[in-house]
């Protein structure tokens, strides 16, 4: 077991990129003690427990060190999103630790320390882009200043007036077509920084943990946006029932 700060166990499931790692402080003043990054076609269900015990046995770190459980709300993949939120409520009872969650897009405008209006998008399939907005504070760190929506990418576009960085894998899908749009208002950002990573969930949830805004195990769901493609094939059976 180590000694110092308790930490937070975070874990990123929204994209295909499972993310697990382990966090200590917040934003201003927090370090990464570990982080585990994997993408690829194995599902999120055969390698998040794995990499969790991995990461925990290669820190040295036990359960008693852990202050919080952290997961991704989403928005992003239905299925990726199901089993983090699964995972952490399952250890989060079994540990006896308070549960936490942070939006995603929240995540990556998090890793931007900027005067420009940031943007962080998700690429959500079906020609259409997850995104906020936020505005960078150098006390309080990156704030959201929208709300989370899903549109077209030349939707999201038509909004921007000013000078952005965008970050995300909503950026990489749409890259032609968002410089295309905003010309030289896009600003870009290194490519390793679209990628979603746990640490910066880890660190914000610190904070909420401080505050005590946390969630509550039973109720507790992922932030979808929209609504999946079971949903909507339901809906379009009932509505069809009753024509």
């Amino acid at each position: 077991m180590r000694e110092g700060q308790p930490l937070i166990l975070a874990m990123d499931t929204a994209t295909a990129c499972s993310s697990v790692s382990l966090t200590s402080g917040s934003r201003r003043d927090g370090k990464v003690l570990a982080s585990l990054n994997f993408s690829g076609n194995v599902t999120h269900s055969r390698r998040l427990l794995t990499t969790i015990d991995l990461i925990m046995k290669k820190a040295e770190v036990d359960w008693d060190t852990i202050a919080g459980v952290c997961v991704s709300l989403g928005p992003g993949s239905f299925t990726g999103l199901r089993i983090g939120m699964a995972t952490a409520k399952g250890i989060a009872v079994a540990a006896g630790k308070p549960l936490l969650g942070v939006s995603t897009l929240d995540g990556l405008a998090s890793k931007c320390t900027t005067s420009k209006l940031i943007c962080a998008t998700l690429d959500a399939r079906k020609k259409e882009v997850y995104s906020a907005f936020y505005r960078y504070d150098v006390q309080t760190g990156s704030k959201r200043v929208s709300d989370l929506t899903v549109t077209s990418p030349e939707e999201l576009a038509a909004v921007i007036d000013e000078s952005v960085v965008m970050i995300g894998d909503g950026v990489t899908a749409y890259r032609e077509l968002f410089q295309e749009l905003l010309g030289d208002r896009l600003i870009l950002v290194s490519a390793q920084l679209h990628e979603p990573a746990s640490s910066s969930l880890g660190l914000i949830a610190r904070e909420l943990l401080d505050v005590g805004d946390v969630l509550d195990v039973a109720k507790a769901t992922p932030v979808y946006v929209r609504r999946s493609d079971a949903e909507l094939n339901l809906l379009k059976k009932k509505l069809t029932t009753f024509e």
